[in-house]
């Protein structure tokens, strides 16, 4: 069994952290911004040095590769990304991209034998920070093996047209011309070319340190569903309006969402979980009863029958007033639960168990590149712990030492699947 070293990984968490410092703790690092383009120098740099041939297609996806001794064998791919959410911390995504980076570095640096070229990759846009969606970039490489309804929401020329939330006016088509890093679409992943992916990822969520253990061997990314939940009342004076006659489309709406929690959580089941994080009143102003709103319920669970049954109680809201407002339900877009390849899956548990890591099987939550590259080629994910199960915030944190470890099990991971 080989392992990465904790010392070359504690450096690269500590540079890649410079880039889109917000000051504080954590960055701030939009996909092809100025900062994200100072961590793919750097990554070119590194990768360069130890005799990687860098790549770029035709929507900034990087991949650098060092040859194997099988001319003929398909590459082998860790890939994650660089960008980060608004204030974010110094692992999310990144730590993936080190990872992978040091895989390399090691295969190099202790003479690993392998067959499979092996490339270290960076997805472009995975949080669709600055330009929605999220997974923008694997999103369009992946497009025409996606499900029809998934693959829809990310046609490329909607994607090449997709506006900067900060100033309303710039596309990422213009931003992606002007980059630098726009290479040529025959580099894209696909099946041709390549044999297997692995993502390496924090958690971003409490299970495994509540558990005392560093290491998550992945086995899908929950099926979900997301609606739009609208109430339609009447505006009125705040002061001088009876409460009997109003129709308050916000105290209505509070119903709903307190109905919602109520009767999902009768369902029983521990490990749905669901979520109203956006919610849009109007005309949102302290004197005037909402007359609209707006409010968001986002639903994850592995089995599509739980997905069935809460989406039945979502509906139900819809048409029947309540607080005297008419209520209607619109469904945004939905996923069903991502399997990953149990052949790599296997191979991570096995690399886990040989090193001695503490680890457990575990699903993820959240959207990823990989659950797009599932569709075209044998692809899984390895979970380093998260402290506080934070992420998405500046105080996300993972210690070098678990970083280093999780990195080791993806370094043989890889070894396991270049033998096969």
């Amino acid at each position: 069994m080989y392992r990465c070293s904790l010392e070359k990984m504690s450096d690269k968490i500590r540079t890649f952290s410079k880039f889109g410092d917000a000051g504080h703790g954590g960055i701030t690092r939009y996909s092809l911004s100025d900062e994200a383009k100072q961590a793919r120098e750097y990554y070119t740099e590194k990768m360069k040095k130890i005799g990687a041939t860098i790549e770029m297609d035709d929507f900034a996806n990087m991949y650098a590769t060092l040859p194997g001794s099988d001319p003929n064998a398909k590459r082998i791919v860790m890939a994650s990304h660089v960008d980060s959410v608004k204030n974010g911390g110094n692992y999310d995504g990144i730590l993936g991209v080190i990872s992978a980076m040091e895989v390399l570095e090691t295969v190099v640096a202790e003479k690993i034998p392998h067959k499979h070229p092996l490339t270290a990759m960076i997805w472009t846009n995975e949080e669709g920070s600055l330009y929605p969606p999220a997974m923008m970039c694997s999103g369009v490489v992946c497009n025409e093996y996606l499900p029809e309804g998934i693959a829809k929401n990310f046609k490329e020329e909607n994607m090449l047209a997709s506006k900067s939330v900060l100033d309303r006016t710039t596309t990422f088509g213009e931003a992606l011309e002007k980059s630098g890093y726009k290479g040529a679409k025959e580099n894209r992943l696909s099946p041709d070319k390549y044999e297997a992916m692995f993502e390496l990822h924090i958690e971003q969520g409490p299970i495994l340190e509540n558990a005392g253990l560093d290491v998550g061997v992945v086995t899908c990314v929950l099926g979900m569903f997301n609606t739009r939940v609208k109430f339609y009342g009447q505006a009125a004076h705040a002061g001088t309006f009876p409460m009997e006659y109003r129709q308050d489309a916000l105290y209505a709406a509070a119903q709903a969402i307190c109905y919602l929690h109520e009767e999902i959580d009768k369902l029983g089941h521990p490990e749905l979980v669901y979520t109203t994080g956006e919610i849009v009143a109007h005309p949102c102003v302290h004197t005037v009863i909402p007359d609209y709103v707006d409010f968001s319920i986002d639903v994850r669970h592995e089995d599509p029958e739980v997905l069935k049954k809460v989406y039945q109680i979502v509906r139900g809201l819809d048409g029947p007033e309540l607080a005297k407002c008419r209520c209607e339900v619109v469904d945004q877009w939905n996923r069903d639960t991502v399997y990953f390849d149990k052949k790599l899956v296997g191979y991570v548990k096995q690399a886990a168990e040989e090193l001695g890591s503490k680890h457990q099987y575990i699903n993820s939550g959240a959207g990823h590149d990989a659950q797009f590259a599932a569709y075209v080629l044998p692809t899984t994910m390895i979970f380093a712990s998260s402290e506080k199960g934070l992420s998405h915030c500046e105080p996300e944190h993972t210690s070098d030492e678990v970083c280093t470890e999780s990195a080791s099990v993806l370094l043989n991971a890889v070894l396991k699947c270049d033998m096969e």
